[in-house]
């Protein structure tokens, strides 16, 4: 009868016992057993020189290293990369392996993984259900056509006061401007670090936001706000994710989960140590970190500096000689006639706006070069009242 792979070792011992009796023949024995005859010469030369115990079944193991082994300084270097960037995976530090070794004795990144594997440096991912793959609203083609800007969400340092990291990055390298700690969101404060990042890099052509304060509001018309009237009297355009929909800026909420990973757990104990963490998380993320949708280079490596410069005084703007220029008064709303109002919006008090008559009464609201709206001139003239702007004429 053939070996089985549970009774191999009994199956061993039968043919011994079988062979001691001298009652068979080794051509008789080995048809029984259906195992050729150098198999039955092998068992009896193990047996007869180390006893039952020669019949245990040896390792395969090769006696010497494999000759495609990754080197132990290679496993050395993996290890240590791997300690000093907990978070990341395979891909990125078989990425910075070529920073230090000769590309002829890097393994490949199934091989980096097996390592970590086998020094129990793997965190099994819990399976996420799959989903129709979602783009980004806006996919720029070129560095500083659109920037992407939030708050990441505050958490409480140990001080048990909340920090609000304002972020700026630029949506097609990924290049991080700052990770900015602030204790309030609110318009001075972004207003003062976009100043900075602005001196320092030159302005977008569009900067792209949710709908939250400071940065828009559902309730306001186009969804602009008084950093958004900023935003264009600089001549950047603001744009905004659909309401409810962060995965729209999907690659900067990416940046924000490697953020709150090295950053706020565990935080820092004030605003000054944080920031500290948040100046080496940007640094870092900039030119040491890998991307994948980068090809594995890093922001550092692929962005490039804004032609565009800020300007310290804001440029005037000069209304086409057939729009009627208004003031918009400290309530939001612009005076229409002698009795008549149109509220715009808060935000614009004390600015000029220009409307441009289409016909029929129906009139259309300028801030600079961006429109905001309509209003129905014939609907004050009957209602005697005040009108807001609309987006949409019903």
């Amino acid at each position: 009868m053939p070996w089985k792979d549970t009774t191999i070792m009994e199956q061993k011992i039968e043919f011994i016992c079988e062979w001691r009796t001298g009652k068979h023949t080794i051509t008789e024995l080995c048809r029984s057993f259906e195992i050729s005859r150098p198999t039955a010469y092998k068992i009896i030369a193990r047996f007869e020189s180390e006893g039952y115990e020669g019949l245990r079944e040896l390792s395969r193991k090769p006696r010497g290293p494999h000759p495609n082994a990754t080197s132990e300084k290679v496993v050395k270097g993996i290890l240590q990369y791997k300690e000093k960037h907990k978070l990341w995976g395979a891909k990125k530090i078989h990425r910075l392996l070529y920073n230090d070794y000769p590309g002829d004795i890097i393994p490949t990144v199934l091989t980096v993984h097996n390592i970590l594997k086998k020094h129990g440096l793997v965190c099994p991912q819990k399976r996420l259900r799959r989903v129709k793959p979602i783009h980004p609203i806006f996919d720029p083609k070129h560095c500083n056509e659109v920037w992407s800007a939030d708050y990441k969400g505050k958490f409480l340092m140990g001080n048990k006061i909340y920090c609000h990291p304002l972020t700026i990055a630029d949506s097609k390298s990924r290049y991080v401007f700052t990770a900015k700690g602030h204790y309030k969101e609110n318009f001075v404060s972004a207003k003062t670090e976009f100043t900075r990042v602005f001196r320092k890099y030159g302005i977008p052509k569009q900067i792209h936001t949710d709908n939250g304060s400071p940065f828009g509001s559902v309730a306001a018309i186009q969804r602009f706000t008084r950093l958004s009237y900023w935003f264009i009297e600089l001549g950047i355009m603001p744009v905004y994710s659909d309401p409810a929909h962060p995965e729209q800026n999907g690659r900067h909420e990416r940046m924000h989960r490697d953020l709150k990973a090295a950053c706020a757990k565990p935080s820092a104990y004030d605003l000054k140590a944080q920031q500290r963490r948040l100046n080496r998380f940007v640094k870092e993320y900039n030119n040491v970190r890998p991307h994948e949708a980068l090809n594995l280079e890093t922001p550092a490596s692929i962005h490039d500096f804004s032609t565009r410069p800020f300007l310290e005084k804001t440029p005037t703007f000069d209304y086409e000689p057939e729009m009627r220029v208004l003031k918009v008064t400290k309530n939001g709303s612009v005076r229409w006639g002698s009795y008549n109002w149109v509220y715009l919006s808060a935000s614009l008090q004390g600015k000029h706006i220009g409307a441009l008559e289409m016909g029929n009464g129906i009139w259309r609201v300028f801030y600079r070069n961006v429109f905001l709206g309509y209003f129905n001139e014939n609907e004050l003239r009957t209602k005697e009242k005040s009108v807001r702007l609309e987006t949409n004429l019903v």
